[in-house]
């Protein structure tokens, strides 16, 4: 088994020495520099960088604001009317999905990668990486920060500045760090 094929499976790997994970990055990377140096009325440039960068998406549907950035792209799909808004990191050594209709805050990251505890094992480079899944119509808040393996139901709202580092069930309002579950998503006069 490759270090690639380990993360996929959600095994350890070797993310810092692999030269095929490093090779990947780069590249991923530098589609990320390129469109962060594209103009914003260059639709035609950045529809390109993204296609090539973000395979399993549809641009037609979505939309991306710079800066945005990303490990390597083709673990990341993104649902139909989503939108991303500025500064977003997507670190995708495991499946990020994002769902249909999710507004994204600005300086959200999402971030699958586990390390050792243990000081050795860190050293060498090994890391495990758990999937991040956003069902259909859900609002992320501005700075918020998505731990490995968290998934968040449909139709919640994920308050600003949290820190998810569990699951979050369908149609609530969360929020803090860490971030829990406040009430039910009922109507728009919302009172805390």
């Amino acid at each position: 088994m490759t270090e690639k094929d380990k993360m996929l499976a959600g095994e350890w790997y070797n993310a810092n020495f692999d030269k095929e994970l490093i090779d990947e990055r780069i590249y991923a990377k530098d589609l990320c520099f390129q469109l962060n140096n594209t103009r914003p009325n260059d639709t035609i440039a950045r529809f390109k960088i993204l296609r090539e960068l973000l395979p399993n998406v549809r641009f037609d549907e979505i939309e991306i604001l710079s800066p945005f950035m990303v490990d390597y792209g083709y673990n990341i799909e993104i649902g139909e009317g989503s939108f991303l808004n500025h500064n977003i990191y997507l670190m995708d050594c495991a499946k990020i999905k994002i769902g249909k209709k999710c507004f994204i805050g600005p300086n959200c990251g999402f971030y699958t990668a586990i390390h050792p505890l243990l000081v050795e094992p860190r050293n060498e480079g090994l890391e495990m990486a758990k999937p991040i899944t956003l069902e259909n119509n859900i609002w992320i808040g501005a700075d918020v920060s998505i731990m490995p393996g968290v998934k968040i139901g449909e139709g919640s709202v994920i308050g600003a500045k949290s820190l998810v580092t569990k699951d979050i069930p369908a149609g609530v309002i969360a929020f803090g760090n860490p971030c829990k579950v406040v009430k039910r998503v009922v109507d728009d006069n919302l009172k805390f």
